[in-house]
């Protein structure tokens, strides 16, 4: 089985077709939210702690890290940025982080302070961010978020986003990365704007299971995007991808709904031994008024599995 190692100093997870589904927190990114763009700026990170904090008690197994602020100031120097994020986030907990940039020099900075064994995200299949990314993965051993998309943009056609992610793990392979240190992400389409968006990103998962044996992220709620009701189709969504074979999602746990599809589909796929993060999670579940849980104990979404405990084209966070 394809194993991914990520680590933070105090604790490792694994993630693999065999471990509960990976949730890497998206909240704490500026894009698209000037009022925490606006207070990174201005060095002000309440909001990332609290964003930190929040995701972990709500079930994140990792968070994902984004500096990128030039949206509000496009002078601002995302490298020390992207740093000083990382160190207050990995400094208040213990879950392992992915370093989210688009700037080389910025991932290369948090590399150099990032504890642990952190995931970069990511790396495209266009050559420039290949010879750019890849031999720090090398240099620092860390796996990466391979991104299906290249100098052509973003295939609307499976098969080339399939080819594309082929040719990210043939060109990783020359710099001596393993296959288990490539994370795919085959890009989820809009469901309302492509009717065909689910069934493709099925096919593409257990190609890339199957051929390619690598374990897999996305941007969940580009599924939903533009539709109401968002949640509702993200948490449709989640025990279907699971299903075929996807293995991490960048997402908000913070979503109850979200977070019971993965955790029920942690439980049907065999994932959640005897079914105790379950019931350690719902044991007490009382629903209010408005159907959510009035009451539920926090608990870890995922669950180390073995001897070690970019920004992406994302069309939107839900």
């Amino acid at each position: 089985m394809t194993r991914t190692v990520v680590a933070s100093a105090t604790r490792e997870i694994i993630i693999g077709f065999d471990q509960p589904f990976c949730v890497i927190g998206e909240r704490i990114n500026p894009t698209g939210r000037k009022k925490l763009a606006a207070e990174m700026v201005e060095g002000n990170f309440d909001t990332v702690r609290k964003d930190a904090l929040e995701q972990v008690a709500a079930g994140a197994t990792m968070l994902d890290v984004n500096a990128g602020v030039t949206a509000v100031d496009p002078n601002a120097t995302e490298p020390a940025l992207l740093v000083q994020t990382l160190q207050i986030v990995q400094e208040l907990v213990d879950v392992p982080l992915s370093i989210d940039s688009s700037v080389s020099a910025a991932i290369e900075a948090a590399l150099k302070v990032a504890k642990g064994r952190p995931l970069v995200n990511s790396v495209t299949g266009e050559m420039e961010k290949l010879e750019a990314i890849l031999p720090l993965c090398k240099k620092y051993d860390v796996p990466v978020v391979a991104i299906s998309n290249d100098e052509t943009g973003i295939s609307e056609d499976p098969d080339v986003r399939f080819a594309v992610a082929k040719k990210i793990v043939e060109h990783a392979a020359d710099y001596g990365i393993k296959p288990e240190d490539i994370v795919v992400d085959p890009l989820v389409m809009p469901i309302g704007a492509m009717g065909t968006a689910g069934k493709q990103v099925f096919a593409l998962l257990r190609r890339l299971r199957e051929e390619l044996k690598v374990n897999t992220t996305c941007g969940l709620s580009n599924i939903s995007f533009g539709l109401p009701h968002r949640h509702g189709i993200n948490a449709g969504f989640i025990p279907m991808v699971i299903g075929a074979g996807m293995t991490s999602a960048i997402m908000n746990p913070c979503r109850p709904q979200e977070m019971e599809a993965v955790r029920a589909a942690n439980v049907l796929n065999g994932t959640d031994p005897d079914c105790m993060n379950w019931i350690r999670t719902y044991k007490d579940y009382q629903p209010n008024a408005a159907g959510a849980p009035a009451s539920v104990s926090a608990a870890p979404a995922g669950r180390a599995g073995g001897r070690r405990g970019g920004r992406e084209a994302r069309l939107s966070r839900g």
